[in-house]
């Protein structure tokens, strides 16, 4: 037996006569098949919602995020034609009112005034099955409740109802239950509106959807950064701890050492048969060797800079500006090339060396330097960045003012700039 029907024109499914008459309506297709193809009926166990394709299945749970489904497809059972045909014929006749006088006031309520007209069928069918032998009263009756299809299907309806007693009488049905028939236009543009209508549903639940994973994806961001906020302040925590328990031990350590030492001292006094403690004369002079000590230290003591981060953002972004204006053919890549490795060596000298004053000093109007450095736009800069001052026709680097770390890390940056191939490209 038929699981559904099938309209041949648009190989739409449908699942009972109701459907399929209501397909005809609105489409104006009147042609169907009945299908061994069963329509799924899947039921939301959290609102209810039949469900009749895996298709709109997904539709409402991306809509709703219900996820849990009952299969109630077997349930539906196989379709009985001829059983739903009765149904549908039931309910035609219950819409449109008794077809006898009698039946039609007990049908009514008290006091309701219902306008009754004939009925109105195919005038060409009706004349053709007149033409056959049947009276109008049963020709119209036959076509009104068969669906004014077909000539054949009114004729196999007044098989079924012979026995009707009231098969000659006028057909008379309530006024308000004519609905006109649409024609073909009418009903393709009937047809068209409700597509328009289910896109455009479609379209919203689709921008809601979009804004549901861009609010999603901005949570998911805003939850990663701070949680990456969390872990970098749980390893600052580390760090200064490990620091503090470094310092405790180094202290510890050299607390250690002194009392060894103390102890030391005080054994080779024993030993020498002089009193443990020093005396005031000793004391006197040990002072004045530890002050003497200090003074020395404080004459060479380095500064020890910060690394300059500063510095080595604009030695970096002036040497890429330099590598891109020279990228335009290979010869400018050499000079390029060329005044970076000057440069090194420069920076290199004065790091190795910062007591020699010749290191320290660069002619501006040396030729070599004019011809391999200072005629690539640039250069001048980053020497400047490095440390060395123009003075007249001279860059020069006083000795107060030598910073290691600062030259190291030029010199890191010319290094890069000279031997990496990706240099800049980012």
């Amino acid at each position: 037996m038929a699981k559904s029907y099938v309209c041949t024109k648009c190989n739409t499914f449908l699942k009972s006569v109701k459907e399929l008459q209501d397909h005809a309506e609105v489409t104006g297709h009147s042609s169907f098949d009945e299908s061994s193809v069963a329509i799924k009926t899947m039921v939301c166990t959290e609102c209810g919602k039949p469900c009749r394709s895996d298709a709109e299945r997904d539709l409402h749970t991306r809509h709703t995020g219900h996820s849990n489904y009952e299969d109630k497809t077997n349930e539906a059972g196989i379709l009985n034609t001829e059983r739903d045909m009765k149904e549908a014929r039931t309910e035609l006749l219950d819409m449109d009112g008794p077809t006898s006088a009698a039946s039609t006031s007990a049908a009514r309520e008290p006091g309701q005034d219902v306008e009754m007209v004939p009925a109105v069928v195919d005038e060409s069918m009706l004349k053709e099955m007149e033409g056959m032998g049947f009276s109008a009263p049963r020709a119209t009756r036959a076509l009104h409740f068969s669906g004014n299809s077909s000539v054949e299907g009114a004729i196999n309806w007044l098989d079924q109802h012979e026995a009707d007693i009231d098969l000659d009488e006028p057909l008379l049905i309530p006024k308000e239950s004519l609905k006109p028939k649409l024609s073909p236009e009418e009903a393709r543009k009937k047809a068209e509106e409700a597509i328009r209508k289910a896109k455009e549903k479609r379209e919203r639940e689709e921008k809601e959807q979009e804004r549901v994973r861009e609010l999603e994806r901005i949570r998911a961001g805003k939850e990663m950064l701070a949680m990456k906020a969390k872990a970098d302040e749980a390893d600052r925590k580390r760090a200064i701890e490990e620091r503090q328990r470094e310092k405790q031990e180094e202290q510890r350590a050299r607390e250690k050492i002194k009392a060894k030492l103390e102890e030391d001292r005080r054994e080779r006094r024993r030993q020498m048969g002089l009193p443990e403690e020093l005396t005031e004369e000793e004391k006197r002079a040990e002072a004045e060797k530890v002050e003497k000590q200090r003074k020395e230290e404080e004459g060479k003591k380095v500064f020890t800079f910060v690394k300059p981060i500063s510095v080595i953002d604009k030695v970096r972004k002036t040497l890429v500006d330099m590598k891109k204006a020279s990228s335009a053919s290979s010869a400018e890549e050499e000079r390029f090339k060329t005044a970076v490795s000057t440069m090194l060596k420069y920076v290199g000298n004065v790091a190795s060396q910062p007591d020699e004053e010749k290191f320290r000093n660069i002619k501006l109007s040396n030729a070599a330097f004019q011809q391999r450095v200072a005629s690539l736009e640039g250069s001048l800069v980053v020497l400047e960045q490095a440390g060395f001052q123009r003075v007249d026709e001279l860059l020069t680097m006083p000795r107060e003012k030598v910073n290691v770390e600062v030259l190291n890390s030029v010199g890191g940056e010319l290094n890069n700039a000279l031997t990496n191939p990706f240099f800049g490209a980012l």
